[in-house]
This record gives C-alpha cells, sequence and structure tokens, in this order.
C-alpha cells in the first residue's frame, strides 16, 4: 500500500498540517491496525482510504483515537486520489465517512470540501479550562464537539501558552481560541488544542472551521470567510457558510510517497 504525506491548508512544502494518507487498503484492515499505523506516524491524523463502487471509504486516526471529522487529512486524501491518478481531475470525490457523506471538488486555485455545520452555543467553561489555557475571554462558546473560546485580539491568540497537562485533564474539554485578525487579508485567526487526542495543538483544524464559521457569522453577518490558523506552522482555510453545510476550501502539497508494508 501507498503511504503518502502531505502538507494540507497551505501551498508550499513544511508549513500548513501534515497527514499521511494510506491508499488503498487491500481488503479488510482492523482499527487496531489502522491505530498501529496511526500511532507509528505520529501525524494529528493518519487516514484510510478504500475504494467502492459508489466512491471512497475514508476513516482518520490521531496518535490515540479515531475521530468523527478531520478536514485537513479530507483535503490531503483528495490531494493525493487526484495526484495519483485514482481519481479524474474532472469529476468530484465523494468520501463516506462516520459523518456522513463529504463532497471534494478540485477548483482553480484549491480544492473545496463540503461538510457538515457546527452549530455555537454561548455557556460556561467546565472548570479549569480557562485557567489552563491561560487566556482572559471575551465570550466562551460551544459545539458539539469542542470549545470555542473568543479572545480580543490576534496578539492574544499568539501568546496563549496553554498547560496542556492541566488541560488534558478535562474531558471533551477540546479547545479552540479565536479573535478577529489584525492581519491584512484575513478575517480571523484561530488555535486548536486537543492534548486529550494526543494533540497538544493542531497546526491546521479544518472541522474547527465548521464551528469558527458560524460563531463569526453570528458575530459579524457574513457567510464567507478568509482564515488564518496561526500554529507555529501556519496555514490558510476558505470558510464559506452553505445552509446547514460549510464549504472548506484549502491548497496540499506532497511531501513524500513510500510503501507501507506491515
Amino acid at each position: 500500500m501507498r503511504l503518502i504525506q502531505v502538507d494540507a491548508f497551505t501551498g508550499k512544502p513544511f508549513a500548513g498540517n501534515p497527514a499521511a494518507v494510506c491508499m488503498l487498503l487491500d481488503g479488510e484492515r482492523d482499527a487496531a491496525w489502522m491505530q498501529d499505523v496511526a500511532a507509528e506516524m505520529n501525524l494529528s491524523e493518519t487516514a484510510f482510504i478504500s475504494r467502492r463502487d459508489d466512491g471512497f471509504d475514508l476513516r482518520w486516526f490521531t496518535p490515540s483515537i479515531e475521530v468523527d471529522l478531520c478536514g485537513h487529512a479530507t483535503l490531503a486524501s483528495a490531494h493525493v486520489l487526484w495526484e495519483e491518478k485514482e481519481a479524474r481531475a474532472e469529476d468530484a470525490i465523494t468520501f463516506h465517512t462516520r459523518s456522513g457523506p463529504l463532497i471534494c471538488h478540485l477548483r482553480t486555485d484549491r480544492i473545496e470540501m463540503d461538510f457538515p455545520a457546527r452549530p455555537v452555543e454561548e455557556t460556561d467553561p467546565p472548570e479549569g479550562m480557562i485557567e489552563a489555557l491561560g487566556v482572559e475571554p471575551m465570550s466562551v462558546w460551544r459545539s458539539e464537539v469542542s470549545y470555542l473560546v473568543e479572545l480580543a485580539s490576534e496578539e492574544e491568540v499568539q501568546r496563549a501558552s496553554p498547560d496542556f497537562g492541566a488541560l488534558g485533564a478535562i474531558p471533551d474539554a477540546w479547545a479552540c481560541i479565536t479573535s478577529m485578525s489584525g492581519t491584512s487579508g484575513f478575517d480571523f485567526v484561530s488555535r486548536f488544542f486537543g492534548p486529550q487526542a494526543g494533540i497538544n495543538e493542531d497546526p491546521v483544524t479544518g472541522s474547527a472551521h465548521c464551528a469558527l464559521a458560524d460563531f463569526w457569522s453570528k458575530k459579524s453577518g457574513r457567510t464567507d470567510f478568509r482564515a488564518y490558523q496561526c500554529s507555529t506552522r501556519g496555514g490558510v482555510v476558505h470558510v464559506a457558510i452553505d445552509g446547514d453545510r460549510i464549504r472548506l476550501g484549502g491548497q496540499a502539497v506532497t511531501v513524500f510517497r513510500g510503501e507501507l508494508r506491515a
């Protein structure tokens, strides 16, 4: 099987979010084997693709758990299928996942993905989360899978230095911090922390933008954004609300190809 590493949500290597893509699975492979491969790769996500009559099955694993939705590894998977000629550039790719069908299109300047929206509601943070993040929130919101913490400025987002041990001890306290962008060309910035899943800080988190889109639409009345995730590697995410779906767009770059022999 081919094992290909792709930097997603970036147009240059060694930026964005790296994902490993394992394709195409040669028959049934159990979750324990996939988890072992993901732990071996030690990236925020490893994607596993198998072909079916109406598209492809797609699963995502962090080094420690399987997740229900992942943006950057989906982007990487679509990029690889087109680049490896497993799908025609003029055809959309349908991935069948734990979050339902996800459809990807190859546009002129990016790959565009159709994802489910994750609406947010304002809430109180769980005990200890704000202290673990080390921030002063303007507001705290909750989606079905994570907390979203609004900060006053991009500088505060960049300066945040969470206590990952303390944050990881709070069940389900995956946390995204965000603010309006102070950089020309971007509407908002964010960072995402998930030590509970074995990822202290995710470089670029496509799925988090399914909640960020709803939050920033509530704040601004807009439905279309260009966002920057200001991790050390950094990445650009195009976000648009389309009813109860989110269109996520970004670029991807292949870094290396190998052969999985285990």
